[in-house]
C-alpha cells in the first residue's frame, strides 16, 4: 500500500460543507488502496482575524504568544475534518504539528525545521488511521510552540512526505494547477503538465504565488514529487518533479510578474572599499530583504547605487538607509513604489542564446522601458514600470509561445 501526503490550503477547508468535500477527496484516496496523511490550513482567514484580535489587545504582542494563539486555526480545521472523515465512516486521527513530530528551531513566527520525528505518525497509520496533521506549526527542544512563516502548511506537508518517503505530495487548493502565467491577469495562459523543480521555485520567488518557495526548495533537496491541483474539481493538475522532458528543455516555460516592488536610489555614493557593506549589512540586521541591486560605472569615484525591496518594507529601509547616506557623504537619497517586475522562467535558457534580445526587443517593440535587469542560469527578470506589467506579460508570453502545447 503506497503512502501519499495530501494539504488542503484555507480556501478548501472554509466551511462546513468544504471540509466535508475535503472528506470524500481523502476518502476515495485512502479507497483506491493509498495510506493517506493530511495537512491542513487554517480555515479562511482564521490566521488573519488572529493577528489582529492579538494586536486589539496588545500593540506590542509577544511573538512566542502569537505562535501560540495562531497554531490554534490549524487545530480546529484539523480537528473538523477528521469528525467529517469519522463521520462518513473511515478511522482518522487528528494531530498537531508537535505530535507529528515536527521539531524546530526558536525562531517564533518564522521558525525553520531541524528534523522530522515520525514515528507517531507511522504507528497511527499502522492501526488504519487517516492522520490529519495540523499544519503550519511544530515545537521547540523545549516543547514551546513555533509556527514556520506565512503559507508554510505547504512545508509542513513537503517535510513529512520526505521523513515518511511517500510517493508524492499532493497540494490541493483552490487553482487547478501551474499555468504559463497568472491565467486572472491573462486568459490565454496554458496549464503545464509538468515543471521541474527549479523552474518552479524561480516562478514562485519572482511573483507567481502556487505555493510557498521554501516548500519546492525541500522537495526538490528529498526529491518529492509534488501535485498541485484543484480541491473543486477532479482535473489534473500539474506535476512539480526533478525532470521535464527533452522535447521541452528549449523553450521558455512561464512569465512570472510581481507588483511589490519598490526601488530605492543612492546617488552620488563614494566608490571605495567597504561602502556597499557599510549599506547592506544595516538593512539585513533590520530583517529587510534586498533582491535586485545595480550599480553603475564609477566616474571619479563617484557612482549611483539601486536596489529593490517589497513595498511594504521600503519606509523601513528608508529609515535605515537615509541616515548612512549622510554618513558616507552621498549627494541623496530617493525612494518610489510604482515599479513592477517581469521574468522569463525556462531551464531551455541555460547555454542557449538569444533569449535575452528576443525578451529586450520584445519590450521595446510593446513601449516598455527597462529600468533594472537581473538574471540566474534559468531566468532574467526585469524592472519596469508598474503600469506596463500587463502589457509585458501579454507581449512575452505572446513572443515566446507559451499559448500553444509543447
Amino acid at each position: 500500500m503506497s503512502l501519499i501526503v495530501q494539504k488542503f490550503g484555507g480556501s478548501s477547508v472554509a466551511d462546513a460543507e468544504k471540509i466535508k468535500n475535503v472528506a470524500r477527496r481523502i476518502i476515495k484516496a485512502r479507497e483506491a488502496g493509498h495510506q493517506v496523511v493530511v495537512v491542513v490550513s487554517a480555515m479562511g482567514d482564521t490566521t488573519d482575524d488572529l493577528i489582529k484580535m492579538a494586536y486589539q489587545v496588545n500593540e506590542f504582542p509577544n511573538k512566542r504568544e502569537l505562535d501560540v494563539l495562531v497554531s490554534t486555526g490549524e487545530l480546529v480545521s484539523s480537528s473538523l475534518l477528521t469528525m467529517a472523515i469519522q463521520g462518513m465512516g473511515f478511522p482518522a486521527i487528528s494531530l498537531s504539528g508537535a505530535q507529528a513530530g515536527i521539531v524546530t528551531d526558536e525562531a517564533f513566527r518564522q521558525a525553520r525545521i531541524k528534523k522530522v520525528e515520525s514515528q507517531r505518525v507511522v504507528n497511527e497509520l499502522a492501526k488504519g488511521h487517516i492522520v490529519i496533521v495540523a499544519g503550519f506549526q511544530g515545537v521547540t527542544e523545549d516543547m514551546d510552540v513555533t509556527t514556520l512563516g506565512r503559507g508554510a502548511s505547504d512545508l509542513s506537508a513537503v517535510a513529512l512526505a520526505a521523513d515518511l518517503k511517500a510517493e508524492r505530495c499532493e497540494r490541493y487548493t483552490d487553482v487547478d494547477g501551474i499555468y504559463t502565467t497568472d491565467p486572472r491577469l491573462l486568459p490565454e495562459a496554458r496549464k503545464l503538465k509538468d515543471i521541474s523543480y527549479d523552474e518552479m521555485l524561480e516562478m514562485v520567488t519572482y511573483g507567481f504565488k502556487a505555493i510557498q518557495p521554501r516548500a519546492v526548495e525541500l522537495a526538490e533537496l528529498y526529491s518529492v514529487p509534488l501535485l498541485v491541483s484543484s480541491s473543486f474539481h477532479e482535473t489534473p493538475g500539474t506535476l512539480i518533479h526533478k525532470e521535464v522532458s527533452m522535447e521541452i528543455r528549449n523553450k521558455v516555460r512561464g512569465i512570472a510578474h510581481d507588483l511589490d516592488v519598490a526601488k530605492i536610489t543612492l546617488v552620488g555614493v563614494p566608490d571605495h572599499p567597504g561602502i556597499a557593506a557599510e549599506i547592506f549589512v544595516p538593512l539585513a540586521e533590520a530583517g529587510i530583504s534586498v533582491d535586485t541591486i545595480v550599480q553603475n560605472a564609477s566616474v571619479k569615484n563617484i557612482t549611483d547605487l539601486t536596489f529593490t525591496v517589497a513595498r511594504s518594507q521600503v519606509d523601513a529601509a528608508m529609515n535605515v538607509v537615509e541616515p548612512i547616506a549622510k554618513k558616507i557623504n552621498a549627494q541623496k537619497c530617493i525612494g518610489d513604489t510604482k515599479w513592477g517586475k517581469v521574468s522569463i522562467i525556462g531551464t531551455g535558457m541555460q547555454n542557449a542564446p538569444g533569449y535575452a534580445a528576443r525578451m529586450f526587443d520584445t519590450l521595446s517593440k510593446a513601449n516598455v522601458n527597462i529600468q533594472l535587469i537581473t538574471t540566474s542560469e534559468i531566468r532574467i527578470t526585469c524592472i519596469i514600470e508598474e503600469s506596463k506589467v500587463k502589457e509585458a506579460v501579454r507581449a512575452l508570453h505572446k513572443a515566446f509561445e507559451l499559448d500553444k502545447e509543447n
